[in-house]
């Protein structure tokens, strides 16, 4: 069940922070997912923990993203009174020059939520110049780019600043119904205290249009993942629960079905696709945490969703020119993504 009222987030913390005592590889990502919790419960000091936690030097694990945990506790510290902290660490990040976009989103947000819009505006638009210079010479915005190009554009609504080459290239990749200048209308609030049946139902329209757009990117925070077993895994699986045979009658026909999953998925309009790789001890030690058997059929796709949200998902399909998914070495393009 979805978390609703705080006492679920804390719960649904709680049981991330034990998970990655389980799985200490995997610490980092579950305890930043432990902490997004922490946040929407109002425990914002309990997520301040963790995060000086991932970023202790010598922790077991270092930090693979220390700059995104420093964003994220920044913006944290921010929003329960530790604003001279959390203006440093956005200084620090800023100075960092991430090439991930997610650090330069989180303190410009931050920046934007306080009003601070001038400089949530240079925010945004450093990042650009890092990761997108103008006239193209960076290629197209990729989708973890799209939310700089959004909120610059917001933030320069806000300001009354005449649209450039980076709010066209905003309007360009929106896929909203809404044009952007009208869901970033700094006027649209006083059209909520209309009388007039047509201004609120438009008023109305737009904001679902926002809400779909915040849904899309938070209705997916790891990949929807099909469970993929090498074919040493599988016998081996196979070979010690003889029973799960009725779901893998071979390699090949395992391989196949996730392919064929994972285009039905992609032609029902699910985003956000990737593949899991599953082993043997891993799924059984998932049994056993589970309290389950390894030879329910249930688990397995549990276990897929599991080491989704530990962050072992490959995306689907692989790019252009690259490797096909089951490993045989050959390009995908020439495997399993050639055209039946």
């Amino acid at each position: 069940m979805r978390p609703d009222t705080p006492a679920d987030h804390i719960a649904e913390a709680e049981r991330l922070e034990r998970t990655a005592g389980l799985y200490p590889e995997d610490t980092e990502h579950l305890l930043l997912q432990a902490a997004a919790h922490l946040e929407l419960a109002g425990e914002r000091d309990r997520a301040t923990t963790l995060y000086d936690r991932l970023l202790t030097p010598d922790a077991p694990h270092p930090a693979s993203a220390p700059t995104l945990i420093r964003a994220l506790k920044a913006s944290n510290l921010w929003e329960y009174g530790h604003e001279a902290e959390a203006r440093a660490i956005i200084d620090g990040v800023r100075a960092a020059a991430p090439r991930d976009p997610a650090p330069w989103v989180i303190v410009a947000e931050s920046l934007e939520s306080h009003d601070e819009l001038t400089q949530a505006q240079e925010t945004f638009t450093q990042a650009l110049d890092l990761l997108l210079p103008p006239g193209g010479s960076g290629g197209a915005p990729s989708y973890e780019q799209r939310p700089l190009l959004f909120g610059r554009h917001r933030v320069r609504r806000l300001l009354g600043a005449e649209h450039d080459a980076w709010d066209a290239m905003a309007d360009e990749v929106s896929t909203s119904p809404v044009p952007l200048d009208e869901l970033h209308d700094p006027k649209r609030i006083w059209s909520l205290g209309s009388d007039n049946p047509a201004e609120l139902r438009a008023e109305i329209s737009r904001i679902q249009a926002e809400l779909g757009s915040y849904r899309e990117a938070l209705s997916r925070p790891f990949p929807v993942a099909v469970l993929h077993w090498p074919s040493t895994e599988l016998e081996e699986l196979l070979t010690a629960y003889p029973s799960l045979e009725s779901e893998y009658p071979s390699h090949e026909a395992h391989l196949s079905t996730i392919e064929a999953s994972l285009r039905e998925l992609s032609a029902s309009g699910t985003p956000n696709l990737g593949i899991v790789t599953g082993t043997v001890p891993s799924y059984e030690a998932f049994a056993a945490s589970e309290g389950a058997q390894p030879t329910e059929v249930s688990l397995l796709p549990q276990y897929a969703t599991t080491l989704a949200a530990r962050g072992r998902a490959v995306g689907w399909p692989p790019e252009a020119g690259a490797g096909c998914w089951c490993g045989s070495g050959a390009a995908y393009s020439r495997c399993h993504g050639e055209e039946n």
